[in-house]
């Protein structure tokens, strides 16, 4: 693939990130990313064969985003397992809330379970650094099963602080004191 090739496969991402992140994943069409980004819309096709390698390619830089935010929260890695695991949970929920079309676009199954589109490559990390944590917090404990629950715990978690639901159900103007609640169920209170 020469320079302008891979100029236009990225501009054709580019212009996914864009358009999920204003309209939404449901507005991510073949069609309307290429009229977005100014080419036919058979032009996509020649990069990205299907839709979901489309979607996948967008739904990477969302990862790609996730980590790096999480990377920046936990630092050198040297606080204690407690503290990096709310930091985590703390920018995966702002990232969540935040980037809402995103957030529901790199969780959609077709996605996920296509393993031949490699966004699990993408993704596992992000786990796999929450299942270390959780193992250095609670050693007494099958740490992919309770990091699996937490995950799940925050991801009910944005779902319902998204749909309004948690605000008005709890009284809670921020979600800081669901995601503590959320550590101290999974971790043990104050482990």
């Amino acid at each position: 693939m020469d320079a302008s090739e891979s100029g236009l496969r990225e501009r054709l991402v580019d212009v996914g990130v864009d358009l999920v992140a204003r309209e939404g994943a449901q507005a991510l069409t073949l069609r309307e990313i290429a009229r977005r980004a100014g080419v036919s819309h058979g032009a996509p096709r020649r990069y990205f064969p299907t839709h979901l390698e489309l979607l996948s390619a967008i739904a990477r830089r969302g990862f790609a985003e996730l980590a790096a935010r999480a990377t920046a929260a936990t630092g050198d890695g040297t606080a204690p397992p407690r503290e990096q695991l709310a930091a985590l949970g703390r920018v995966y929920l702002e990232f969540a809330v935040g980037s809402r079309g995103m957030y529901e676009l790199m969780f959609r199954h077709d996605l996920l379970e296509s393993g031949h589109l490699g966004l699990r490559d993408t993704s596992l990390p992000l786990f796999v650094r929450l299942v270390e944590l959780v193992g250095r917090a609670r050693p007494d404990a099958d740490a992919r099963v309770v990091a699996g629950a937490l995950w799940a715990n925050l991801h009910g978690i944005a779902q319902l602080w998204g749909w309004g639901s948690l605000q008005l159900a709890t009284g809670a103007d921020h979600f800081a004191p669901l995601l503590r609640s959320a550590l101290d169920a999974h971790l043990g209170d104050g482990a």
